[in-house]
Order: structure tokens, then C-alpha cells, then sequence
């Protein structure tokens, strides 16, 4: 009898502390979980190609954003814009074509983060100005034009797309994709050209810290 009374005193001792020990375990897995969320910023170069009323556009631009879990980014992008219209302005007897700059909200939904290519799906929400200039500016190394606020027009800019990015390092990311831009109306002289909308296609680099934050730890403790 007295032996029975000691082992049950062992057992019960024994699975007291194997609870205490399961829940200090379960516990500390609960607390790192909480590290677990991945934050990143980053800045970003693209630089594109397109069409803007059936003549060639070449696009270039920079962002700066935050990356929410490797699944979301939010941020600010700016573009800027050189379109061959190669229109023949009247009034100041030459050959024009057309500029512009817009930026905005950057947002940018991501599937597959975890996989070394990604699938997203970037939108541009923002405003700007575009205007024309004389096409022979290139031309001559000396060429110089005084433009005033006469000369440009503010423009509206929803622009969506889809790309791919390619997880080169913890740093470092490259992207591929293409967008639609769609903008409100302009009213330049000479005015054939009334929208900047149409389709480019782009390359990017971004650069920066994708994955601050993670949890070291946790593939110990699994």
C-alpha cells in the first residue's frame, strides 16, 4: 500500500511538471509567432516602352515603398514620359512632341510571395502635367526652351497592370510586367492628342530590405 501511495505521488509530480513544461513550451512558441511578421522598403527604377496615339512613348520612373508580409506594398511612384507625336504646330511654325511627368499612390497586391517568382498586380492613382516641345531639342547640344504653366496641362492618371518579380536576394529584386494608362483629357494646342492612355511594357530594379523582422528562431524550434 505504501508503495502504491508512492508512485501515485511520482506520477502525479511527474505529470504536473510535464504540464508546467508543455505550457512554458507552447508559450514561448505563441510569443515568437509574433516576430514572425516580415516588414520591407524599398526604391525602385523602372523604365519602359509604349504607345500613346499609335506613335512611340518611352517611359521612365522611380518609387519608394513599404512591403507589408512580403503580400502588400503601399507607397508613392512618379513616372516621366516622351512621346514622338512629331505634330506640326501653326502658330510657332515647327514639328512638337509630347512630354509629361504624373505620380501618386503606388499600391501593389502580391500572390506567391513566398516562391522565388511572384505574381503582382501594381496600381498607380495620381496626377501631373504633360505638354509639348519643340522635336529638334535633341538635336543641338545648345538648344534651350523657356517653358511657363501655358505650355503644360494637368492630367488625371489611373494606371494598373501586372508583373512579375523575381526574388534575386534578400536585397535585391527585379520585375517585369505591363501596364494600361488611363488619364483624363488634355487640351494642348496643337490638340490631336486629347488622352495619354495606352499600353507599355517595362523592366525595374528594386533595391532595398524585403524581409526585416523575420523570425530567426523559428525553424529551431520546430
Amino acid at each position: 500500500m505504501k508503495s502504491l501511495k508512492t508512485s501515485l505521488l511520482v506520477l502525479c509530480l511527474g505529470a504536473t511538471f510535464f504540464g508546467s513544461a508543455q505550457n512554458e513550451t507552447e508559450e514561448y512558441l505563441e510569443f515568437n509567432d509574433r516576430n514572425n511578421v516580415v516588414h520591407g522598403v524599398y526604391l525602385g527604377l523602372t523604365m519602359g516602352v509604349g504607345e500613346i496615339d499609335d506613335q512611340n512613348a518611352f517611359m521612365g520612373g522611380l518609387k519608394v515603398a513599404y512591403v507589408a508580409n512580403r503580400q502588400f506594398e503601399i507607397g508613392f511612384a512618379g513616372n516621366f514620359l516622351y512621346s514622338e507625336q512629331d505634330i506640326y504646330n501653326n502658330s510657332l511654325a515647327r514639328y512638337e512632341d509630347l512630354i509629361g511627368a504624373y505620380g501618386g499612390l503606388h499600391l501593389e497586391p502580391i500572390f506567391f510571395s513566398k516562391k522565388r517568382v511572384n505574381l503582382s498586380f501594381p496600381l498607380l492613382l495620381g496626377a501631373g502635367g504633360v505638354g509639348y516641345i519643340d522635336n529638334r531639342f535633341h538635336d543641338d547640344e545648345r538648344y534651350e526652351e523657356e517653358l511657363t504653366e501655358d505650355d503644360f496641362d494637368v492630367v488625371f492618371v489611373a494606371e494598373p497592370g501586372i508583373s512579375a518579380l523575381f526574388n534575386i536576394s534578400r536585397y535585391l529584386q527585379l520585375e517585369a510586367g505591363v501596364k494600361y494608362r488611363f488619364s483624363s483629357r488634355i487640351q494642348l494646342p496643337p490638340t490631336r492628342t486629347t488622352r495619354i492612355n495606352g499600353f507599355s511594357a517595362g523592366i525595374g530594379v528594386k533595391v532595398g530590405i524585403f524581409n526585416m523582422g523575420r523570425n530567426r528562431y523559428k525553424k529551431n524550434i520546430q
